[in-house]
């Protein structure tokens, strides 16, 4: 029986095991990849919270203020022998020994908001809450274009790791093969050493390319909120976006979408809301609020259980808050300034990135669709050649080369065909191209 359970708790520790080791490695898409940073990037939950906050703000400035209430000139030691009134005891209440000889004030005041202020201080925080919103879609926006800039990165260079990694493998193989060749003599020492500094030189490669894979592990770890430990392999899926589509791009139209849904154009225009609903409110402030009172006196007039009422009132004769009114004037002339701004510089944006978007696009489509695969092809039989002896060194060497050099301008024309597409959704404010 101990036999049977140490074999369970064995197999149950080899499950943890495997399990654990699994998750250091996450191969993901770069729609999964993207999922996972909404859902978990630690700045865009925090942002989230200031929209919270912004909604207190709003309850806060519907609740009416607060009566007060005043309880004084009670004597506690209250005795027959202190002052009446007009001769006789004070007598207790409704005739009994309760409150004999004792007196009481009391008072209740409340204060009564006028000209609307309540409901100008409701709009003026509503307006806070919804630049809160767009403050929040412009974090997202900047975190997105840095968060698919990176995943980009990644698969570029992991993209580039894998040919180094199998021309590598393809040299070592050649250079095991000239290894025992020079043994028996049938080639020299000089190609061999050759052959191996060229394995050399692309193992220095990978070794580069692995530190700038391990950057880009860390920049995409901290915005995807995943362990230090885990290595992410994205896949080679969603590499290259649709080029067709970028062709069919209306720059005047686009200038117009972007100007509709660009957050800091919306916060702009909510800047100006902002002052116009400020105004509103400090020209409200003018109007003094009232403080309405009821007031409860026993024992300390000449009736016995006084009832009053009264009200109160500042009078606005040294001050009508000209600052703060002349404050939210200004304010309305500067956001209109500031929104010119902004909307100049999303015209000059998007003219920007569209252009960069047309050039890279052209230079991609020069590259042959079948370019690639023939590149593969003539690597294979330039290999074959110089394993029979068909070609020299000095000839295989340079293809090899040439395809390296290719492979590259090939991965980096197809990464800034995805980088400009982004920038160019960037300035739009928008997913316009997938």
């Amino acid at each position: 029986m101990g036999i049977i359970k140490l074999g369970v708790y064995a197999v149950f520790f080899f499950l943890f095991t495997f399990s654990a080791i699994s998750q250091d490695s996450l191969r993901l898409s770069r729609e999964q990849a993207e999922a996972i940073f909404l859902k978990e990037n630690l700045l865009l939950i925090a942002e989230k919270l200031n929209i919270s906050q912004a909604e207190a703000k709003v309850m806060q400035a519907k609740l009416w203020p607060n009566p007060t209430l005043e309880i004084e000139e009670v004597n506690l030691w209250a005795n027959s022998k202190q002052l009446n009134v007009f001769g006789e005891e004070l007598q207790g209440f409704s005739g009994g020994e309760f409150g004999k000889n004792q007196q009481i004030s009391l008072s209740i005041e409340q204060l009564v908001i006028t000209a609307g202020k309540r409901k100008k201080l409701i709009a003026l925080e509503q307006v806070s809450v919804d630049k809160s919103e767009q403050y929040f879609e412009d974090l997202l926006r900047n975190l997105k274009i840095e968060f698919r800039s990176q995943l980009t990165l990644l698969q570029y260079h992991q993209l580039r790791w894998e040919i180094y990694q199998n021309q590598l493998k393809s040299i070592n193989q050649l250079t095991e093969a000239y290894k025992k060749q020079l043994e028996q003599g049938n080639v020299s020492q000089r190609e061999y050493i050759r052959l191996k500094a060229v394995g050399l030189e692309i193992a220095q490669k990978i070794n580069e390319l692995n530190i700038e894979i391990n950057q880009a592990q860390k920049e995409l770890k901290l915005l995807m909120r995943i362990p230090a430990t885990s290595y992410i392999e994205i896949e080679k899926d969603g590499y290259l976006k649709d080029v067709e589509q970028m062709k069919q791009i209306v720059l005047e139209d686009v200038i117009e979408q972007a100007k509709a849904n660009r957050p800091d154009m919306k916060i702009a225009a909510l800047e100006e809301s902002y002052f116009n609903n400020l105004y509103k409110y400090e020209k409200a402030q003018r109007t003094p609020d009232l403080k309405l009172k009821g007031a409860y006196d026993r024992g300390g007039n000449f009736m016995y259980n006084f009832i009053g009422f009264g009200l109160a009132i500042d009078l606005p004769v040294f001050g009508r808050n000209q600052g703060n009114i002349k404050h939210a004037q200004i304010g309305i002339e500067q956001s209109r300034v500031l929104y010119q701004q902004v909307e100049s510089n999303i015209e000059n944006e998007i003219v920007l990135t569209y252009r960069n978007l047309i050039n890279v696009v052209d230079f991609f489509e020069r590259i042959e669709p079948g370019y690639e695969g023939t590149l593969d092809e003539l690597l294979i039989n330039y290999t074959k050649n110089f394993k029979e002896r068909n070609m020299g060194m000095l000839e295989y060497l340079d293809f090899v080369d040439a395809y390296l050099e290719n492979k590259e301008i090939i991965l980096k024309a197809g990464r800034d065909v995805n980088e400009s597409a982004e920038e160019f959704n960037y300035s739009v404010g928008m997913d316009l191209i997938k």
